[in-house]
């Protein structure tokens, strides 16, 4: 399995790492823009809303006051209905890479990281996954957005949203080297449910198939979990 995340060097480059184990396999590339962007709840995204809200210090259950009232299991059908969707043969192509280059946050985290914004087109995409998967459930600002996989984890812990418990539609983060260290976390993606056996059932973007795709992870590679607020 390849070992992949978004590194982040501020003010030198914001590239794809892929270390340790063989190249990512590659499948043929999807649509990209407007249409590829139709699969979606019925909420429109919120990103123009408050495109700041990622560094904003109110509480994630405030913010959710003000956001329609979503389920963890609406978040994972919306997550699971992107199975099949794969990056083409650079490693981009994705709708959610595409989305990500077009939002404030992607101008946000070039400036911070450094490189440029088209960097992201064939960047790792697991981050993204899960951050256009909140903004198209309409909960993006209890979800995060971000392309790097620490600083989006970092974000759960800062608004006390985090921890160890395997919950559905919380957004786990894996270190393939099994540390506990945030700074380690190699990839991302949404518990879809608890084996009970020292397993869970994910579904994940950028997995070592290039795809998204349901999996069945090990706990002791998860580093934590980040929990949105659901209703219900």
């Amino acid at each position: 399995m390849a070992k992949h995340r978004l590194t982040s060097t501020p003010k030198t480059h914001y590239l794809a790492r892929i270390i340790l184990g063989t190249s990512i396999a590659l499948a043929g590339g999807i649509a990209a823009g407007p249409a590829a962007l139709a699969d979606t709840l019925d909420h429109a995204p919120v990103s123009a809303q408050n495109p700041e809200v990622q560094t904003s210090k109110t509480t994630l259950q405030t913010e959710a006051e003000r956001l329609p009232k979503v389920t963890a299991q609406q978040v994972l059908d919306l997550a699971a209905r992107q199975i099949g969707v794969s990056e083409n043969a650079q490693g981009g192509g994705t709708k959610f890479q595409s989305w990500y280059m077009s939002t404030e946050r992607a101008k946000e985290t070039t400036a911070r990281d450094g490189g440029r914004i088209r960097d992201y087109a064939n960047a790792p995409w697991c981050a993204m996954f899960v951050s256009w998967v909140g903004e198209h459930a309409g909960i993006r600002p209890t979800v995060g957005w971000d392309a790097y996989t620490v600083t989006h984890a970092k974000w759960f812990k800062e608004h006390d949203h985090w921890g160890t418990t395997p919950k559905p539609g919380a957004v786990v983060y894996f270190d393939w080297q099994g540390s506990k260290d945030l700074d380690g976390i190699d990839h991302v993606g949404f518990v879809k449910k608890d084996n009970g056996d020292g397993t869970i059932t994910t579904i994940e973007g950028n997995t070592g198939n290039g795809k998204v795709e349901q999996r069945v992870r090990p706990t002791s590679q998860v580093v934590g979990y980040g929990y949105p607020v659901y209703s219900g």
